[in-house]
């Protein structure tokens, strides 16, 4: 399905029935991406009165409790919220959900940490280097090499990040939306500071409810870097951090 959409002046044209889903499935069990030391996902029939409710145990319908961590399991999209005393919940901050984006990959340079730690940033001059002049609403970023992170556990692997400059940058350039196949765009163990987190939401000199920040990207490997437009789906969550599903669709000429 072909659709023209106009923009800020701008007009693409999209083939909605070929959609770039860029999130990992959330299933029960532990052979799944997470991260931050989280538990495995469980989803259980719901027990009472000695009665399993799942259609096998002979209940008239699945009745499942579902446990999970939107942080730890999955792809995800947090709002400034996660960062303030308050949680400025994300499912309720999207007024839209399609933006203008570009997808970039880049390589982290390797930085030696002031604990000793060999740490892999990705820095304010790749950036530069990477964004278009007219920059989009939504930033992509997929890290090189590319892996399979379907079934990794993050956990205590010092993951490559963002320096803070670099996300303070791509505020003040307009980019809206911040999206990245990493658990975070700070370091896994920086002392609680946050640093790239705070840089980007501009916090706590505001509080941007416009901004927000995805993590745990599956950006499939055959998809070229370049200008999509991105749909970002989440639920209704009254959380500071919601499972999501960004989608690319990709522009035609």
């Amino acid at each position: 399905m072909i659709a023209e959409i106009t923009h800020h002046g701008r007009t693409f044209k999209v083939d909605l029935s070929i959609p770039i889903d860029l999130s990992f499935p959330l299933h029960d069990g532990g052979q799944q991406v997470r991260a931050w030391w989280v538990e495995p996902v469980r989803m259980e029939p719901v027990q009472a009165d000695g009665k399993v409710y799942a259609v096998k145990s002979g209940a008239p319908v699945n009745f499942r409790n579902i446990h999970f961590n939107p942080h730890g399991h999955g792809t995800h999209t947090e709002s400034v919220g996660h960062i303030a005393p308050d949680i400025y919940p994300v499912g309720d901050q999207l007024k839209r959900y399609f933006f203008t984006a570009q997808l970039i990959s880049l390589r982290p340079e390797e930085r030696r940490a002031p604990d000793a730690k060999a740490d892999h940033v990705i820095t304010l001059e790749q950036l530069r280097n990477a964004v278009n002049e007219r920059p989009p609403e939504a930033l992509v970023i997929r890290t090189l090499p590319r892996a399979d992170n379907s079934t990794r556990d993050w956990s205590g692997t010092n993951p490559a990040y963002l320096q803070s400059t670099a996300c303070a940058w791509l505020r003040s350039i307009g980019v809206k939306h911040l999206l990245l196949d990493l658990p975070s765009v700070d370091r896994e163990d920086d002392g609680g500071v946050l640093a790239a987190h705070h840089a980007f939401w501009d916090f706590p000199n505001t509080v941007d409810r416009e901004r927000t920040i995805t993590e745990l990207l599956n950006i499939p490997a055959d998809v070229r870097d370049g200008d999509y437009l991105l749909e970002l789906q989440l639920p209704h969550f009254m959380n500071d951090a919601a499972p999501s599903r960004p989608v690319l669709y990709a522009l035609l000429a």
